[in-house]
């Protein structure tokens, strides 16, 4: 059964060799479907050997809120051979299960180059519609109005462009908002750059409309003015580097690795108008501990990376929490694994990474963002435990977040406060007795900002006593090991409920579907889909993994019916930190580890398959 959500969206997909264009097609599309009033969600898959290699953008679209992709495409653009058969161009062998014809949906199309002269019957494919449209000869007809004719082979790379034309002709798009999408993308640059990509659009189009008499299935139109809404329409590593920007980040240190990268260089744009530095440092030892050295120094300190860079830091996380540092903050980005794995995939498998980084036991806090608006959130809050908890803060987020385009609201910026936790407020600065490590029933004690009159202070990573003189005696240890996990205890009451975890439809359900990160997205879409089949469902989303709400975490599942833990890892490590602190192990998971985000029908198919055949584990992967 049909919901209102896949009756009404358009999955289009562009795909070709990377350096080809899709990303700039796919993301003025994109911006042309927001323009329209409409809900958009997109993501990028790409290798990691940076060019030549077949990538894709899907951009899907729909009047009501779309947070995830299906699998089924509705329009597919092509840019050359793989996007059609897949690998097997390099065997002569069509059709193949790797290209992305067989995942037209029937009534669907397929836009392609007539230049390639491909036969149709070796699609295979006799329920979808086939556009062959000559890339070439088009963009050519767009550059005769400007005097340019014949010289198509010099603006080769805007085949993309004259696809794009096509696919939107052929859909029932608004073209003109497709046109003000580009000129604005072109803005700053040459006018005729602008005039040369609209006129391939314009004839792309025309030649589409004027050529093909039967559309796909699928169109999708704007919404009419009165209903549109202002949107942003943003990617991860935005929302968290606006985040951190307006959190007062100070210093922002790294060393480039995928894809916490882009967020380093997205803050580095905007940084000097906030008075923030962004360092790359020479490695990843020296990114963490430039910036506890900065927190130390009363600078609102971060530092990105992804797992690889991570297993460098644990001696620096180690040496910021016996010391007491308000932060740093570090953003872990997480990846294909293990060693360098895949470089360019996401996954979830760093959360047992996260919550145990260095020796001995230790006090710091790590959050899940599941999604734009809980990225925004996270990366300004995180600042703010930093400060008042004096801890580490670990946020966990993904590389299917970082490079995934949203429709979202603008953050309501006036709600924003930061908070610098407790400082030394000397009564007599004369005199010496400031206590840095002082002990305290909560586990904080006030820290001295540089400059501050009789706040001079000793600390070392060697235990230490109050004074932060280095130590190896009994009762010292106990009082002072005691004092620092205190704060997870402390964090654990203050930190609003919001942040810790998330019950998302009924208190009671037939069902009740566990996850986390970005797995949120694709879970919501799915869940109606489950509801249309007769099952009530709810969904328990769990975003602080330390300290972890395992009071709450129980309740909720010693009330549900059957459960099913939904992951993008091999071992269900949420699975195990749950059952860790309440005990409760899952009945069912459904899990995925193939370098590729969940798709909403890939929800929906796991974990029926998991209930109706009383399966333990199922692994899905929809190549």
């Amino acid at each position: 059964m049909q919901t209102e959500l896949s009756r009404r969206e358009l999955s289009w997909v562009i795909g070709g060799p990377q350096g080809g264009g899709i990303n700039a097609s796919a993301e003025i599309y994109a911006k042309a479907l927001m323009r329209g009033g409409l809900h958009v969600f997109a993501n990028i898959e790409f290798h990691s050997n940076i060019m030549g290699k077949h990538s894709y953008y899907r951009v899907s679209a729909a009047p009501v809120p779309i947070r995830s992709h299906v699998d089924d495409i509705h329009m597919l653009v092509a840019l050359d051979l793989e996007t059609l058969f897949g690998d097997a161009i390099e065997r002569k062998h069509y059709p193949s299960h790797q290209g992305h014809v067989h995942r037209v949906a029937p009534g669907g199309g397929v836009v392609y180059d007539a230049d390639l002269k491909i036969e149709i019957d070796r699609f295979g494919r006799d329920d979808i519609q086939f556009y062959p449209v000559p890339y070439l000869e088009v963009l050519d007809q767009a550059l005769q109005r400007l005097g340019k004719g014949g010289q198509s082979r010099k603006y080769i790379v805007m085949r993309n462009i004259v696809a794009l034309g096509a696919s939107v002709g052929l859909i029932g798009y608004d073209e003109e908002l497709l046109l003000d999408a580009i000129r604005d993308s072109f803005k700053g640059r040459k006018a005729e750059a602008a005039e040369m990509n609209v006129l391939a659009v314009q004839a792309a189009a025309e030649y589409a409309r004027s050529q093909f008499v039967k559309r796909p299935e699928r169109q999708i139109q704007a919404l009419p003015v009165p209903q549109r809404k202002a949107r942003i329409l943003i990617k991860g590593v935005q929302a968290v580097g606006i985040a951190k920007l307006k959190a007062g980040l100070g210093l922002q240190t790294y060393y480039p690795i995928s894809p916490a990268t882009d967020e380093s260089v997205y803050v580095e744009s905007k940084g000097p108008s906030y008075q923030c530095t962004v360092v790359q440092c020479e490695d990843e030892i020296a990114s963490i501990n430039m910036a506890v050295g900065a927190a130390h120094m009363g600078i609102r300190a971060a530092t990105s990376t992804a797992g690889p860079g991570f297993a460098l830091m644990p001696e620096g996380v180690g040496f910021a929490a016996i010391t007491e540092a308000p932060g740093p903050v570090i953003f872990l980005w997480q990846r294909g694994g293990p060693s360098t794995g895949l470089p360019t995939r996401t996954e979830q498998a760093d959360l047992q990474f996260a919550l145990h980084p260095a020796p001995g036991d230790f006090p710091h806090i790590v959050v899940a963002s599941g999604d734009i608006d809980e990225a925004f959130a996270d990366s300004f809050e995180s600042f703010n435990w930093a400060d008042r908890y004096q801890v580490p803060v670990i946020v966990l987020l993904e590389k299917f977040l970082a490079s995934s385009l949203y429709t979202a609201d603008r953050p309501d910026m006036s709600r924003l406060r930061i908070d610098r936790g407790m400082l030394y407020q000397p009564a007599a600065p004369d005199k010496d007795g400031y206590r840095r490590h002082a002990l305290t029933a909560d586990g904080i004690s006030p820290r001295s900002l540089p400059g501050t009159a009789g706040g001079i202070f000793s600390t070392t990573s060697d235990e230490h006593d109050p004074q932060g003189h280095i130590t190896e005696g009994i009762d010292n240890r106990i009082a002072m090991m005691r004092k620092r996990m205190a704060k997870l205890e402390t964090a654990g009451k203050e930190i609003p409920t919001p942040f810790k975890f998330k019950l998302h439809g009924p208190a009671s359900a037939d069902l009740t579907l566990v996850g986390w990160g970005t797995t949120k997205g694709a879970i919501l879409d799915a869940m109606s889909e489950i509801e249309a089949q007769g099952r009530s469902v709810n969904f328990l989303q769990i975003r602080m993994m330390r300290p972890f709400p395992a009071a709450d975490v129980s309740q909720i599942l010693g009330a549900a019916r059957t459960v099913v833990l939904i992951e993008g890892n091999f071992s269900g490590q949420l699975g195990a930190l749950v059952r860790e602190h309440t005990g409760r192990d899952m009945a069912h998971r459904v899990l995925k580890y193939d370098g590729r985000p969940f798709s909403r029908n890939e929800i929906v198919e796991g974990v029926q398959t998991a209930i109706s055949e009383r399966k333990k584990e199922v692994m899905v992967s929809h190549a």
